[in-house]
């Protein structure tokens, strides 16, 4: 129950912190964070809960995130439903308290989107199904290389969370104006139900897509670092 609890915590502050900067945040009048801003505040809530509950759990805050672990030999199978559960209820509580701070304002109007990740007329940049979801692989494959890499026991301990997050900064500040970044199904899930329509729709991809690249990348680390420790 404690390794759950911390998958709740930690998903929930990566969905405030990172959907709450793009929702909040991003475009407020002169002082807006921007697409920087917003790519930084996604790394910074993973690299802060990492070090905060990471030595509970683990620190994954993210369904294909455990699911790359387990491909990869760090993690039980008998562990995954429950932690995935834990990490969706996580992402969904935090959406709901970010609508509530979001609707205290009159021009609020959630159909705008609730930083939900789309494709075709709903990516950022227009982008198409394919794009996204080659993007979407792509990014949560090196995703998992990074964390597989960091966190190895061969790699220098205790700094694991800084790369992690910043490779999470990276994936956002390359992929915001595709899919305005998803990497994560439960951060997907969380914002898409208050959205519901075009983004439930759409949903599908932001699962399919981050387990694929998440067990690519778990393959890839095998191969190129061998047995896992």
């Amino acid at each position: 129950m404690k390794q759950v609890g911390a998958e709740f915590f930690g998903t929930f502050w990566l969905v405030i912190g990172g959907c709450g900067s793009a929702v909040i945040s991003a475009a407020f009048p002169h002082v807006g964070i921007g697409l920087l801003g917003v790519a930084l505040a996604f790394g910074l809530s993973v690299l802060t809960m990492a070090y905060a509950v990471g030595h509970i759990s683990g620190g994954h805050f993210n369904p294909a995130v455990s699911i790359g672990l387990w491909a990869g030999g760090r993690f039980p199978a008998g562990k995954l439903l429950p932690y995935i559960v834990a990490q969706v209820v996580g992402g969904i509580a935090a959406a709901a308290v970010l609508y509530v701070i979001a609707s205290g304002t009159a021009d609020f109007d959630v159909s705008k989107g609730f930083a939900a990740n789309g494709y075709g007329a709903h990516s950022p940049g227009g982008y198409s199904l394919l794009a996204a979801l080659v993007c979407e692989t792509v990014m949560t494959m090196f995703f998992l290389l990074v964390i597989l890499g960091a966190t190895d026991k061969r790699a220098p301990a205790g700094f694991a969370p800084i790369p992690i997050g910043l490779s999470l900064t990276l994936i956002h500040l390359i992929s915001i104006p595709v899919t305005n970044t998803s990497v994560n199904p439960a951060r997907s899930t969380g914002v898409a139900l208050f959205v519901g329509n075009w983004a439930v729709g759409q949903l599908w991809l932001f699962w399919l897509a981050p387990i694929v690249g998440a067990v690519l990348g778990a393959v890839a680390y095998r191969l190129i670092a061998g047995k896992a420790d």
